[in-house]
């Protein structure tokens, strides 16, 4: 089993950064693909980045260049930096493990509100 816990979300006015962390147990951690995940009332959970294993990273184009996706294996923990927030990226964020061979897993979700 897999635990994943979000932290670093908040109230920022718009043009603000806020760095986002997931810490995951159970698993190997440097096995596991991770992704940023967000999900705005009344919409659809949307990818916002993803890192594999390896250290490659994808990005959606809404926050691409704004955002960075980056992991480290040491302390079982991925980020997600966000610069130059706006209103619209105000959402619940979710961390999700893709573990090699098993299941996915999310963590509980992170409110991050932009004020314009």
């Amino acid at each position: 089993q897999v635990q994943l816990v979000e932290s670093g979300g908040g109230l920022v006015q718009a043009g603000g950064s806020l760095r986002l962390s997931c810490a995951a147990s159970g698993s190997r951690f440097s096995d596991n693909h991770m992704g940023w995940y967000r999900q705005a009332p009344g919409k659809l959970r949307e990818l916002v980045a993803r890192i594999t294993r390896s250290g490659f990273t994808v990005y959606a184009d809404s926050v691409n260049g704004r955002f960075t996706i980056s992991r480290d294996n040491a302390k079982n923990t991925v980020y997600l930096q966000m610069n130059s927030l706006k209103p619209e990226d105000t959402a619940v964020y979710y961390c999700k493990a893709e573990v090699t061979g098993a299941a996915n897993y999310w963590g509980q979700g992170t409110q991050v509100t932009v004020s314009s």
